[in-house]
């Protein structure tokens, strides 16, 4: 809610500021009418608007959420937002690239890719490794005893 109190911030967000701080759902908040006067808005324009159906372009974003949900639930997350978008496209749904990050973003959907398998070349040893050299490293003659040490 950063810029409400700037000036020739948007009306309606004044309206979402005001309903987020109302007495009866925070505790130690101000009443309407006060925050009315504060942020120079009507209390009768702040109750019709909170009466007012939801925008289409709301509604729109509500059923892009769904989808968008469905789709990183399908992917077992590890979908981005772009194949998030190309999956949108397939289904018949359009929307933009940057409004489907946007809307990854506002519900904390985070793609995790699963780390590629690593293939070694030795096998591993089950048990300890036996002490061949029980620890002694000096030789009686050059090429007798050949120790090396990988750390």
């Amino acid at each position: 809610m950063r810029g409400v109190l700037r000036e020739g911030s948007p009306v309606a967000s004044k309206y979402e500021f005001i309903d987020e701080m109302r007495l009866d759902t925070v505790e130690y908040a101000y009443s309407v009418e006060y925050m009315c006067n504060r942020l120079d808005v009507s209390r009768s324009g702040y109750y019709e608007w909170r009466g007012r159906p939801e925008s289409a372009t709301a509604q729109r974003r509500d059923e892009l959420k769904l989808l968008i949900k469905k789709a990183f639930e399908d992917s077992d997350g590890t979908y981005g937002y772009r194949r998030i978008h190309a999956q949108l496209h397939r289904w018949g749904h359009a929307a933009g690239l940057e409004l489907v990050r946007r809307i990854m973003r506002e519900l904390g959907l985070e793609p995790c890719q699963p780390k590629p398998k690593r293939f070694g070349l030795t096998k591993g040893t089950t048990g300890p490794v036996p002490d061949l050299v029980g620890r002694n490293f000096t030789a009686d003659a050059p090429g007798r005893k050949l120790v090396g040490d990988i750390t």
